[in-house]
């Protein structure tokens, strides 16, 4: 299964049930909540305009990417349930990199939150290096974590 860059608008659809999906273990252990509650199909469009949004499959797995000065930030990285295990995360990793290395920019970014330790461990094992924690407005303590990843060229 290879990455497809989204140019349709008639995929959002399965894009936000995709997200809804993955993200559903996150209700109640994180807080504040996810920004998933806020995707709507506008804000899809606004991806697509000052990003991209890439599929696998149907999609099985997807992941937003959005350039910044010296960075790719990869955001709502997201595999099926029942498509977890086979690669697919990796995969839109290595073609976060493969676009950064286009867009010539020499960091991949993303965050995740301080609760879902399985993330991190995903990261991690994919060669992100943690290099920050931030808070959300109106917490004492950080509620995110940042990490990077060099692209190599």
């Amino acid at each position: 299964m290879t990455p497809q860059l989204v140019t349709e608008a008639t995929l959002w659809p399965a894009i936000l049930r995709l997200l809804s999906d993955a993200f559903a273990s996150m209700e109640g252990r994180i807080d504040p909540p996810s920004s998933l509650r806020d995707l709507t199909p506008e804000a899809l469009a606004r991806q697509t305009a000052m990003g991209e949004i890439w599929i696998i499959g149907k999609p099985v797995a997807c992941v937003f990417l959005t350039p910044r000065p010296e960075a790719l930030y990869v955001g709502k990285l997201a595999v099926a349930a029942n498509h977890r295990g086979k690669g697919l995360a990796r995969r839109l990793v290595d073609q976060a990199e493969a676009r950064a290395r286009a867009l010539r920019l020499p960091t991949l970014e993303l965050q995740t939150r301080v609760e879902l330790v399985e993330n991190q461990r995903v990261f991690t094992a994919m060669g992100f290096v943690e290099v920050g924690r931030t808070a959300d407005p109106g917490f004492d303590r950080p509620t995110s974590i940042t990490y990077r990843r060099a692209v190599s060229f």
